[in-house]
């Protein structure tokens, strides 16, 4: 089973002007709650370990969580607001995103709520920025230093400057997490901000020597690559008509997951063994799930029924 740890929030799109203002087009969102639902679509059982309103918003998040078959026995109630993230998009699909939640629920986890973990979690996915906001990021880091060696973690930092604007506190966390990772997950556009000037194999490298087994890479319209410390593989974009891109970095998080549960490689160790070759295909494998998303509207994860073996 897995675990996901992080925000839950709405993401909010204009819909175009009307008389007396503009509408607005909400949807469930945020990037952990994406990798859980994308894991329950790939049919991976999963929890997602957060807190969550009471308010209207909150009640629309849990029963998505339900709906989509998200175990959310680990989810805290909270009577914080719901975090709002607006989500505009440029001519290309690529959204910017304005997030109002300073003092939203998805912050309030706190240890007491890390508790109710079942025994049956065997791996745990982080990223963006619950991991590095208060209280809810000494919640995790707690988690993580529960679980090392006991299970396996993903991480994906998933930067979000306009949550938290001080780059160096995602350096540290990225810096914090590495020894305690088996597989780090990072795009290249945030590798710019937290390592610029680095090149890719020189960052996989890095990333390696300090621990982590598993470093991949992705690079949007340019594909994907992975590095181990035995081999490289890298894989090239698949065509798609892209609506926009909200969601692709989290379903391609999902479906890497997937494929590794799947073959029963969610093993640090003989992660960081694999040859090249099977790298390649855990890569297309996850970019064709990403490219599914890149041709809908908002983060609609696609299910196992639409990919390939």
């Amino acid at each position: 089973m897995f675990a996901v740890c992080g925000e839950a929030l709405m993401d909010v799109y204009p819909n175009g002007a009307n008389a007396t203002g503009m509408a607005l087009d909400a949807r469930i969102g945020g990037s952990p709650f994406n990798v859980a639902v994308g894991l329950a679509r790939m049919r991976q059982p999963v929890c997602f370990v957060s807190a969550v309103s009471t308010d209207f918003l909150g009640e629309r998040l849990m029963r998505a969580l339900s709906d989509e078959g998200v175990d959310s026995s680990t989810v805290a109630r909270t009577d914080a607001p719901t975090t709002l993230s607006m989500v505009g998009l440029d001519e290309r699909g690529v959204p910017s995103y304005a997030f109002h939640g300073a003092h939203g629920a998805d912050r309030q986890l706190g240890l007491k709520d890390i508790e109710t973990l079942p025994d049956a979690v065997r791996a745990l996915h982080f990223g963006s920025y619950a991991t590095v906001v208060e209280p809810v990021g000494s919640t995790q880091r707690a988690l993580v230093e529960r679980s090392k060696g006991r299970r396996f973690i993903s991480y994906d930092p998933n930067v979000r400057l306009n949550v938290e604007p001080d780059v160096d506190v995602w350096r540290r966390h990225l810096a914090w997490m590495l020894p305690r990772t088996d597989l780090l997950k990072v795009s290249d556009e945030d590798l710019g901000l937290l390592v610029p000037g680095v090149a890719l194999d020189d960052f996989g490298a890095q990333a390696l020597a300090q621990g982590a087994r598993l470093v991949v890479v992705t690079r949007g319209g340019e594909g994907s690559v992975a590095f181990t410390r035995q081999a490289r593989a890298s894989a090239p974009p698949v065509p798609v008509k892209v609506i926009d891109t909200v969601g692709a970095g989290d379903t391609f998080q999902a479906a890497l997951l997937t494929w590794l549960a799947e073959r029963q490689l969610l093993d640090g160790s003989v992660l960081a063994g694999l040859p090249a070759q099977r790298l390649g295909e855990a890569l297309q494998f996850a970019g064709a799930a990403a490219a599914i998303v890149c041709g809908r509207r908002g983060a609609d994860m696609p299910r196992r029924s639409e990919l390939q073996a």
